[in-house]
């Protein structure tokens, strides 16, 4: 017995997430697993994103796209306060990330529902999933054709006018809606689709399906986007044997 619960790693505001049904499965669990166990210590996630994206010499970014989004990249540089040269001794993924997390300023990770489920431990063991610096890890090892992909695809998604609230689709629970936002933007890179959903969702499957078994309990916290389509954990534990119910 187990149960999988969706989240969002960031929110504008505070959310009212924990409904009886959640504080319910919280009380029954016996472990608490997420992705990364430590998001409150944002000092040392800090140090081991820098750890892992330093790089020396490497080019201007406009020297790492196509000629034909220098003008977006542009103006995304100048909307996040930065200038050209300013990634010269970081990774392209990094460089990606941090304009990616710095066009999204409007939401708080601290309003994260992860970090919420960590706090609600309430003495119960938490497990991780990756860690922080296995997650970060996993866009240092693209390869660099890959690491421009991702910077592509920030610079693609920042130039999109959209209305489209993750919030929201999270708050009614709209998991057709979910589902598709796990097919645009970088995610719709084969590549990167492979190596930063339905791969992780494999390991990941792996790792609940023993847990489950052990007579663990365990409550599991993930990006909600895990939770969706034929890729997700909920259809890749049912293909291992598993009854998944969805709990509303």
């Amino acid at each position: 017995m187990g149960w999988l619960f969706g989240t969002i790693h960031s929110s504008p505001e505070p959310i009212d997430w924990e409904t009886p049904a959640v504080s319910e499965a919280l009380e029954k669990a016996g472990e608490i697993v997420v992705e990364v166990g430590n998001l409150s210590n944002e000092a040392q996630v800090s140090a081991i994103f820098a750890r892992l994206a330093q790089s020396a010499e490497q080019p201007p970014l406009s020297q790492r796209v196509g000629p034909g989004r220098r003008a977006a990249l542009a103006a995304l540089l100048r909307q996040a306060g930065y200038r050209d040269g300013d990634f010269t001794a970081m990774d392209t993924w990094a460089a990606a990330l941090t304009l990616a997390n710095a066009a999204e300023d409007r939401d708080d990770a601290r309003n994260g529902i992860d970090r919420a489920v960590v706090a609600r431990a309430a003495g119960r063991r938490v497990v991780e999933l990756e860690g922080a610096e296995r997650q970060l890890g996993l866009f240092d090892a693209l390869p660099e054709r890959e690491q421009r992909d991702l910077l592509d695809a920030v610079i693609e998604e920042a130039a999109q006018e959209s209305n489209r609230d993750l919030s929201e689709s999270w708050r009614s629970g709209n998991m057709v809606r979910i589902e598709k936002e796990t097919r645009r933007g970088l995610l719709a890179d084969p590549e990167l689709r492979e190596v930063l959903f339905t791969a992780r969702n494999r390991n990941w499957a792996s790792r609940i399906a023993r847990t489950v078994q052990s007579g663990s309990k365990p409550f599991v916290a993930v990006g909600a986007a895990h939770m969706a389509g034929p890729d997700g954990l909920p259809a890749m534990l049912r293909a291992r044997g598993f009854t998944v119910r969805r709990i509303e």
